[in-house]
């Protein structure tokens, strides 16, 4: 078994959950509830592995505050 991070955002337009696999091209997803997503996102990532382990583009290394003036 695997794990992936996903990166996850709620889109003030429509209010659904938007989340995507930072490096995995194709893997991205939307859903009303994070339940649903993170079923959503599972999915994706099953049938685009079926062909074999995608390498990677990037690798997701974590987020950063930083302030503007």
């Amino acid at each position: 078994m695997r794990t992936y991070v996903a990166v996850v955002e709620k889109s003030p337009e429509t209010g659904l959950y938007v989340g995507y696999v930072p490096g995995f091209a194709g893997a991205h997803s939307q859903g009303e509830t994070l339940d649903e997503l993170n079923a959503n996102l599972r999915e994706v990532v099953e049938m685009l592995i079926e062909d074999g382990e995608p390498h990677l583009q990037s690798e997701f290394v974590g987020t950063q505050m930083f302030a503007v003036a």
